[in-house]
């Protein structure tokens, strides 16, 4: 319960901080590293996000979240281990930014009631993706869970009801669009979204490289008729889920 405790505090810090930072445009946040040097500075902090979020995610990587945490509860671990490493990451890339002082765009009035108005559905569309996914793995609530109840960790099936259904990424598609319907317009603001977009157009290759290895042929039948990241609404309806271990 403690390691509960841990990773959902650590977690809604991460969140609440994404949530806040972006809705400012990256203006406001605690870094102060001195002018020039500190774009070097929030580059490394935007990097190291998708850099280790990937690694972790693939080849050795599950062994070696799996054996962050010394002894038997190792592996039952794994995805609150992973769900720590990933918050940590998020909120030092908001909380530690360093502003570039530079607001381009800042509505009023309708506009910016529009604005926030699409960035809330962004966020709610990203919240129903994760629940679809399963909830308790995009969480880090799996593995502490399984801890409490001495059990092994039953990971959900392949994700393809609800948003999956329309698109095979929508986690990732909604974590996007979170970066681009935001209310402040700023240099930092842009650089973010360019780089998040790109991570979240070219790392789900890698994720349905791994579901395709999982799988096979039947990962192969969901991806022929669920599209990448565009709906069509023409595809057929998924067949029942087989079983899941993904995390991300």
């Amino acid at each position: 319960m403690l390691i509960g405790a841990v990773v959902h505090s650590i977690f809604a810090i991460a969140v609440v901080s994404m949530i806040v930072g972006m809705f400012f445009g990256m203006s406001r946040a605690f870094g102060s590293v001195p002018a020039l040097w500190h774009w070097l500075a929030n580059a490394a902090l935007l990097l190291q996000f998708p850099l280790a979020h990937s690694l972790l995610l693939n080849g050795r990587g599950p062994r070696i979240v799996a054996r962050i945490v010394p002894g038997q509860y190792g592996g039952t671990l794994a995805t609150s281990t992973f769900a720590i490493i990933a918050s940590l990451q998020l909120a030092a890339l908001f909380l530690l930014w360093t502003p570039s002082g530079i607001v381009w765009w800042q509505p009023d009035g309708a506009i910016f009631a529009a604005l926030c108005t699409a960035y809330a559905a962004s966020w709610l569309l990203l919240i129903k993706a994760s629940i679809d996914a399963g909830a308790e793995v995009q969480s880090g609530a799996l593995g502490w869970m399984s801890m409490l109840q001495e059990i092994k960790p039953r990971y959900p099936d392949m994700p393809r009801t609800g948003l999956f259904r329309i698109i095979r990424q929508p986690i990732y598609v909604s974590f996007a669009l979170t970066t681009w319907t935001v209310p402040v317009w700023t240099p930092d603001q842009l650089l973010l979204a360019s780089v998040f977009t790109a991570y979240c157009l070219l790392a789900p290759v890698l994720k349905e490289r791994r579901f395709r290895a999982r799988y096979g042929a039947k990962f192969d039948a969901y991806q022929a008729k669920v599209p990448y990241a565009v709906p069509r609404f023409t595809a057929g309806s998924p067949a029942p889920n087989p079983s899941s271990r993904d995390h991300g």
